[in-house]
């Protein structure tokens, strides 16, 4: 009679057509307009899965998972991050993932003669498997994305300060957008290392493009004004609204040592002479 084991090898040679069967059916039932791009990666994706199927079944424990199998799933879950794409778009295939399979294996199953309690036992081992591949899927996707985020407010948080250089001795560090501590950490802790090093006379604080701030953000910039004057650089303020001027007053801070403008261009004028 045949065995589990005998069933496993039938399903590695015919990986091939079984993942194609998968792959017609899946899309058939998904959203419209997947490329053939994307049907090939499926494609190698389901040939993966059953080998690892293949492994499961030849292994005497019921709880084994392939290693593999939790690589696999968080290397899905990264590349669906990446492409920009959501959760819900991988959720929704283990569903059709799992009936086609169960109707495959079974219909496999039938046609070598296995029994129904080694059939019922192939059909559970599928279903524990696309189970632990979900669960690992899922939180991999939700890790990546975090990371994906801090990576990107990274990126937004060094854009908000860049460091433009106007002449030898003159740079120009623009404020922009919401300013909060995140912000004026990352120029005490990168762009004033980064001024220190372009041995400039003067920068110039433009706050013209800044929505608003809070008391501790404009305590925190009066303290990285200080820290430039202590290096020896002078530092020159423009474009402070009447709205964020208020915060400055309300916050008892001195702003008496800092020459203000309206504008880079007035301020660079007042450089120059």
């Amino acid at each position: 009679m045949p065995t589990v084991d005998q069933f496993s090898s039938y399903i590695c040679e015919n990986a091939q057509s079984i993942s194609e069967e998968v792959v017609e059916y899946v899309v058939s039932r998904s959203q419209p307009g997947i490329s053939e791009e994307e049907k090939s990666m499926a494609f190698s994706m389901y040939v993966k899965l059953l080998g690892f199927f293949g492994d499961s079944l030849n292994n005497e424990s019921e709880d084994f998972v392939p290693e593999h199998l939790i690589v696999w799933s968080k290397n899905n879950a990264e590349m669906q991050v990446k492409s920009g794409g959501k959760l819900s778009e991988i959720i929704i295939r283990y569903p059709l993932t799992r009936d086609i399979f169960t109707e495959i294996l079974s219909r496999g199953s039938i046609n070598i003669g296995l029994s129904t309690a080694d059939t019922a036992h192939i059909i559970k081992q599928i279903n524990r498997m696309l189970d632990v591949s979900l669960n690992e899927t899922v939180f991999a996707f939700e890790r990546f994305s975090e990371q994906s985020k801090q990576e990107m407010q990274r990126e937004l948080v060094a854009l908000s300060a860049p460091i433009v250089p106007i002449r030898d001795e003159v740079v120009v560090l623009p404020l922009i957008g919401y300013f909060d501590e995140e912000r004026a950490h990352y120029i005490m802790e990168t762009a004033i290392p980064k001024i220190a090093a372009m041995n400039v006379e003067y920068v110039i604080v433009d706050f013209s493009g800044v929505l608003t701030i809070n008391r501790h953000v404009a305590e925190s910039l009066h303290q990285i004004g200080n820290m430039l004057r202590i290096m020896g650089i002078k530092v020159v303020s423009s474009g402070m609204r009447p709205e964020l001027v208020q915060v400055v007053v309300n916050s008892n801070i001195e702003m008496a040592s800092t020459h203000s403008f309206s504008t880079v261009k007035q301020a660079l004028e007042t450089i120059g002479q």
